[in-house]
């Protein structure tokens, strides 16, 4: 196995190992370690299958399923991701999966199925980095603070669409309001990592609206500067694992109208801390 790190904050590029194949638990546990270590991880011309991909998410916990996406028939847990020019997707900035969730996913398989000559990069920020270049006073002020995080938010303009809300009614009512610490201590690293997102996270608890706006403002500018990133250029078969307690992505939607598609497997994670 071959490892090639791409930025400085995370991603590394595997090779010599096939996705495909069953991985036994001594290689199950390097992939683990090397996603502790570079917290998302890059594999190209993995040509698996939908169950195999389920597999190797399986290989993180318990598998969760999504209100909102298509599946693969006869494999729930593969979602299918998919933008075209007459439904492109409403997902651009950048967010953690699912901290709507009171258990978000702890780590996520995506794997490229149809991809633009051109286009259509996935951005990648690292928390841990993000955290660590605050202030010791901006560290001091955010310790105990909550936010909250809403399904709602996220999807805001597709439960604008007309019929929006009684195609999603269900997943509204199954997913209320949650809380998570806006710091988190990652479970298997001990290191603590940034954990609001401009998707989902709403307000902070116990702030006045215009202070929470302002200090959600700058997380995630802060986030989302240069140097907590890296870039991945997606070709057909590639697939990416990253950790969804201590990074967030961001689509580059600059593709259509060529389509894009993608199947992705989550895994659930404990609860924030």
């Amino acid at each position: 196995m071959q490892v090639k790190r791409i930025a400085g904050a995370l991603g590394a590029e595997i090779k010599g190992v096939d996705l495909g194949q069953t991985l036994t638990p001594e290689v199950s546990s390097v992939i683990r370690d090397l996603l502790n270590e570079h917290e998302v991880l890059f594999f190209r011309r993995q040509a698996i299958e939908p169950a195999q991909q389920r597999d190797l998410a399986s290989i993180f916990g318990p598998l969760q399923t999504h209100p909102a996406y298509g599946t693969v028939e006869g494999i729930p847990e593969v979602m299918i991701l998919e933008s075209t020019a007459d439904k492109p997707s409403k997902i651009e900035v950048w967010h953690s999966d699912m901290t709507f969730r009171q258990h978000p996913p702890s780590v996520t398989v995506l794997r490229g199925m149809v991809i633009p000559n051109v286009g259509g990069d996935t951005l990648f920020a690292s928390m841990t980095s993000a955290y660590d270049a605050l202030s010791d006073g901006m560290k001091v002020y955010l310790d105990g603070l909550v936010a909250v995080h809403d399904f709602a938010q996220g999807f805001r303009e597709s439960l604008a669409e007309p019929g929006g809300r009684e195609r999603l009614g269900d997943a509204l009512a199954e997913n209320p309001p949650v809380r998570h610490p806006v710091v988190q201590v990652h479970p298997e690293t001990g290191k603590k990592v940034l954990f609001v997102n401009a998707l989902f996270t709403t307000h902070i608890e116990g702030l006045p609206p215009l202070e929470s706006s302002a200090l959600l403002d700058f997380l995630c500018q802060h986030a989302a500067l240069p140097e907590h990133t890296c870039r991945f250029q997606w070709t057909p078969d590639s697939v990416v694992l990253w950790d969804n307690r201590s990074t967030q992505h961001k689509p580059v939607n600059d593709f259509l109208p060529a389509p894009r598609c993608l199947h992705r497997v989550v895994s659930e994670g404990d609860q924030p801390y």
